[in-house]
């Protein structure tokens, strides 16, 4: 069994390391990461400029391109490698509710399911940053009921993780995407040269973090799983905008 595996922090993150060498016993491991960090780089392809492909040290590959950059080059360039599951992360923080749509992690293992191959994206809840062994732990559980039960059609999978040591985790639980309420406004400074720039602000605070939520099933110490899809369309408001249109 082939595993790609990318992520959003770059290829020397730690996170990934954890990722890969967890896989490592369970079939063939190729690493394709960004040469640096890119959080937040959500699905962006690069198309002003042609991407490069080297490898570092630890055998690592890494591209000077976004997540999705990397996933689409490792599977449309070398089809020979084609992958079985695509593995994205272990991220250093959460990609829970709307953080999603930003999340470079989310966006490696979005590439790998739409382009054919079945994908989990993880992420370690916490900004310490202490228990990539306990995520890296979860990765493997779910990728082995993954290999002894594959799943009936290509699947795209939201993992998050408490940053906690894992025998304090209390279960499993599969989730819907929460929401936050809206950001933070930016933050004005000035750079060294007395010119104004903006930081963008920091995210909002939890808006719907009930019970079924990924939000609720970290702060309970429970591993979330959230099945996602990349169908944007508003089904609910076809007939509403039908009538819309036409008493306009």
């Amino acid at each position: 069994m082939k595993f790609l595996i990318s992520n959003d922090d770059g290829y020397f993150a730690p996170g990934i390391a954890h990722l890969a060498s967890a896989m490592q016993s369970l079939g063939n491991v190729r690493v394709v990461a960004p040469e640096r960090d890119r959080s937040g780089a959500s699905n962006s392809l690069t198309l002003d400029r042609p991407l490069s492909l080297r490898q570092a040290s630890n055998g690592f590959q890494y591209v000077n391109g976004t997540p999705t950059d990397c996933v689409h080059l490792a599977v449309t360039g070398f089809p020979q490698d084609l992958p079985d599951l695509v593995l994205a992360g272990i991220n250093h923080g959460a990609n829970m509710g709307d953080d999603t749509l930003y999340s470079g992690t989310v966006a490696a293992a979005t590439e790998g399911f739409l382009l054919g191959i079945p994908a989990m994206a993880f992420s370690l809840v916490g900004r310490a940053g202490q228990h990539f062994d306990t995520a890296a732990k979860v990765a493997s559980i779910l990728v082995e009921q993954w290999q002894k039960n594959p799943w009936s059609s290509v699947r795209l999978l939201n993992v998050n993780i408490p940053d906690v040591p894992f025998d304090e985790l209390q279960g499993f639980e599969i989730t819907r995407l929460g929401k936050r309420h809206k950001a933070e406004s930016v933050i004005e400074s000035r750079n060294p040269r007395g010119e104004v720039i903006y930081w963008v602000g920091p995210a909002g605070s939890e808006q719907d973090n009930a019970p079924g939520t990924d939000f609720y099933a970290v702060s309970q110490k429970k591993v979330s799983i959230t099945p996602l899809q990349m169908d944007l369309t508003a089904k609910l408001q076809l007939t509403e905008m039908s009538d819309w249109l036409q008493h306009g």
